[in-house]
Parts: structure tokens; C-alpha cells; sequence
């Protein structure tokens, strides 16, 4: 069990509808099958690495590094639209929360066919966590970890971020109005331009069909054995999300990490301090990060 001292790392690549889809393989050396895990990246602009322009993280690498020291191989992934990637996603317009999650099943499906592995699991970080629960709809898999992820659907997440952020009454009221409207189903024709970023109208379609997915609700109905993992210092997805989830099912495992934040890395609840660890990838995960990870892919996949 465990202990593989060399792995291969190789760029790979599926045609998927509209392009082609890049990624990185790590498979331990050795000539027994083991299992594989899919690292579904989070929300924006974020590549394989975990990376987004001015931040650098490194936590999938580090991922796929920590499973990897314990035999376990891995597929990291530049999401359509991001990194290698870049040329499958011509507009974002679009672009839903279908369209991602088809091409997550592409690269099951590549998985799946690959006799190097002997079972399938999904890691889902962030957003990823809900592509992982929908993916495990349309796919068998062995295991889920779910990590840093959301247990509402996301307008209510976006609205505990915005509760939090130092914004203007007026602008809040506006944001909340756009925030109703998409969950019915309307486009919004002119968001506050503050918040474009958030409210742009290129990217309208995939937040009305993600603001209409409860994940408690989905993972609710599937019977694979599911963990979730949370930084008790996680400054962008609350622990109380994580205990949503985790009461999606009587099965669901819980584990909440102490001085850990939403990236992985030993952090204080210090806004300054634990926001510095977003660009520093010299920072290694911290130290209670893999072996429940690891430990929970084992005992579903032998």
C-alpha cells in the first residue's frame, strides 16, 4: 500500500467538443495497477496547477505530488477556456454549467479505458466540488473528496461573500436584485460595473444554471462513499458549509482541518496573513492535508 518513490508526470489531450482539452497524468512507477483520481479545479481563470493570473498556488500540483508519494496516480486539468485549453472556449456566452461537466465526463471516460488504473475517484476543489457530485451522476467512481466547497447553491454563496465585502448599501441592493434575477432565470442587461467581474453578461448563462443546483440536495442522491474535507480557516467557503454537505447523507464523511485555509496551507483566520499564502507556491500543503485524503481513496478503491 502506498509508498511509490517515482512517478511520471506527461501532458495528455482529448478532443472535445469545440476543441481540445489539455492536462497533466501522474502515475506512480510501477507495473501494478493503481487507482487514479481526477482533480477538478475550482471557479475562474484556474489551470491545472491551481494557478490564476497574479496568484500562484500551486495546490493541484501539490495534489497530485502528495498522491503520487502514496501510489495513487492522478489527472490534473487546464479547464475549456483556461491554459492550454484556452482555444476551446472561443465566448464565454456559451458556455453552462452542462458544457463543463460534458467535458468532465471526457476525461472519465479517458480514464476509465486506461488498464495502468484500477478504480476511479474524484477530487473536486472549490466549484470542482459540485462538478465532482454531478460527474458521479453520469459516471461510476470509487470515491469522492470534496474540499473547500460550497453546501448552498451558489447565489447564497456569493450573497455571505458580498454580506462581507466593504460595499456601498446602494450597490449591495443592486447586486441582490441581479443576484434575484438570475436565480429566475433573467439575463440582467446592466450590472453595476463594479461588479463585472461577477455580473458581466458573457457570463450570465452559466450563472443561471449554476445558481439553479443545490449540491446538498444532488449529493443527497447518490450513494458513492463521499468525503469531505474543510480548512477550519477558509476565508472564502465558510465551515458551515462543509457540515451542509457533510448532512447530506448519514454515510458522508467530515473532516475539518485546523489552521487550514481554502487553499491548503497552514493559515490564521488573519485576512493579511492567510491571503499572503495565495502567492507564495513555495508553501507546502499543510502537514494534515493528504493522509485523510489518501487514506479514504484506499479504503474505497482496495
Amino acid at each position: 500500500m502506498g509508498g511509490a518513490s517515482a512517478a511520471e508526470s506527461v501532458d495528455v489531450a482529448i478532443e472535445a467538443a469545440g476543441g481540445t482539452l489539455h492536462g497533466t497524468l501522474t502515475v506512480p512507477a510501477t507495473a501494478t495497477p493503481v487507482p487514479v483520481v481526477l482533480i477538478l479545479p475550482g471557479s475562474g481563470p484556474t489551470d491545472r496547477d491551481g494557478n490564476q493570473p497574479g496568484y500562484r498556488q500551486d495546490v493541484y500540483r501539490l495534489l497530485a505530488e502528495g498522491l503520487a508519494a502514496d501510489g495513487i496516480a492522478s489527472l490534473r486539468i487546464d479547464k475549456r477556456g483556461v491554459g492550454a485549453s484556452a482555444a476551446a472556449m472561443p465566448s464565454e456566452e456559451g458556455v453552462t454549467v452542462e458544457t463543463y461537466l460534458a467535458d468532465t465526463v471526457e476525461w472519465m471516460e479517458f480514464l476509465e479505458v486506461d488498464d495502468r488504473f484500477s478504480s476511479l475517484s474524484l477530487i473536486g476543489h472549490s466549484e470542482g466540488a459540485l462538478y465532482a457530485i454531478l460527474a458521479a451522476e453520469n459516471v461510476p467512481v470509487s470515491a469522492l473528496i470534496l474540499i473547500s466547497g460550497i453546501g448552498r447553491p451558489a447565489a447564497d454563496a456569493i450573497r455571505w461573500q458580498l454580506d462581507r465585502a466593504d460595499m456601498p448599501a446602494a450597490l449591495r441592493e443592486e447586486a441582490e436584485n441581479a443576484l434575484v434575477a438570475l436565480e429566475a432565470g433573467r439575463t440582467v442587461a446592466d450590472p453595476p460595473e463594479s461588479l463585472s467581474a461577477l455580473l458581466r453578461p458573457a457570463i450570465q448563462p452559466y450563472l443561471i444554471s449554476w445558481f439553479a443546483i443545490d449540491p446538498v440536495e444532488r449529493l443527497a442522491e447518490l450513494a458513492v462513499p463521499a468525503l469531505i474535507l474543510h480548512g477550519a480557516t477558509d476565508l472564502q467557503v465558510p465551515v458551515e458549509d462543509a457540515k451542509r454537505l457533510a448532512a447530506a447523507r448519514a454515510d458522508v464523511n467530515l473532516v475539518v482541518l485546523d489552521q487550514v485555509n481554502h487553499i491548503l496551507r497552514k493559515a490564521l483566520m488573519d485576512r493579511q496573513s492567510n491571503f499572503a499564502t495565495y502567492s507564495n507556491p513555495d508553501l507546502p500543503l499543510a502537514a494534515a492535508v493528504m493522509p485523510p485524503i489518501t487514506d479514504f481513496i484506499r479504503k474505497h478503491t482496495e
